[in-house]
């Protein structure tokens, strides 16, 4: 592993991701850049067979993809839908469809496929793990109940959350957040936000047309609480600053991280400052961060430290 903030954390390990459909349909994942420099190791979970070959031809050697269904356990039933990003152990809600109409063809169920779902604590392939990265289409409270063993050591979880339920039964973002926050996670920023148009007007287009303020799906990043010392140890600490600092260019949770860090003497006294000053060097983040932060292309202006 060669990055200045590894080498100033000199973390035990590499950082664990554990990936709950790992199809990239949407895009990069938000941990590509450690990846590439061989900072995490990534198990991913994809039950679509065309999207799981697609990652097994492209893995390098810190990647594993596994075909199991993720949930809480024991039989169910997969709607594959005609656009593989609605593929979903629930039902599209055509209700919702009938005001959201841009969906109804992507969101027409194909077939129904008998399935056995697994528990994240009860597959053996997954280790104690610090990120999990969750799109499941619904299924997202069902992951969370599967994993709690695993999720008192996990620091940090990007998952997608849905503001209006497009499928029969699905939990909506209260729920998630009550469930995680019991879990002792706290919001921390999100990764995107999706607003759409609702039905029967259709909005203008364009650069210059007023976008919808529906707000319907976004992706959270949820964090072990940092207000409290004592639910982190050292390590711990150690890969939150890792995640943060490359996933999502925020400094000012890697500081916190550190400044706890220097106070367990975990880590040398000056380490914060010699963050700081790294950062203040132009050097910029190499990262991806949230839509609210700074593109690449911005350095980053002088940092004070607030102690």
């Amino acid at each position: 592993m060669s990055d200045f903030l590894v080498t100033l954390l000199a973390p035990q390990r590499t950082t664990h991701v554990v990936d709950v459909g790992a199809n990239p349909i949407d895009g990069d994942s938000p941990y590509k850049h450690m990846l590439s420099k061989g900072l995490c190791s990534v198990i991913g979970f994809e039950p679509q067979a065309d999207a799981l070959a697609k990652l097994n031809r492209n893995k390098g050697n810190l990647e594993t993809y596994l075909p199991y269904v993720i949930g809480r356990g024991g039989p169910a039933e997969l709607k594959v839908c005609r656009y593989p990003g609605w593929t979903s152990l629930l039902q599209p809600r055509q209700a919702a469809l009938h005001v959201f109409p841009q969906f109804q063809s992507n969101a027409s169920v194909t077939s129904y496929v008998p399935v056995q779902t697994h528990r994240l604590d009860d597959v053996s392939e997954v280790q104690p793990f610090d990120f999990l990265k969750i799109d499941v289409q619904g299924g997202e409270l069902d992951v969370f109940e599967g994993a709690r063993q695993h999720l008192q050591h996990a620091v940090a979880i990007q998952t997608e959350v849905s503001f209006i339920a497009l499928y029969k039964g699905q939990p909506t973002f209260g729920v998630i957040d009550q469930t995680l926050r019991g879990m002792g996670f706290v919001p921390h920023c999100f990764a995107s936000v999706k607003n759409w148009p609702i039905a029967p007007l259709n909005l203008p287009q364009g650069e210059e047309a007023a976008p919808p303020h529906q707000l319907l799906e976004a992706d959270v990043v949820y964090v072990k609480d940092f207000i409290d010392p004592v639910q982190m140890n050292s390590e711990q600490l150690k890969h939150l600053a890792l995640l943060m600092h490359h996933c999502y260019g925020s400094v000012d949770l890697v500081g916190r991280c550190i400044d706890l860090l220097q106070r367990q003497s975990a880590v040398p006294a000056d380490t914060l400052q010699r963050y700081v000053d790294h950062l203040n060097q132009g050097n910029q983040l190499s990262a991806n961060p949230a839509p609210h932060l700074p593109s690449e292309s911005e350095k980053l202006h002088q940092l004070n430290l607030g102690l």
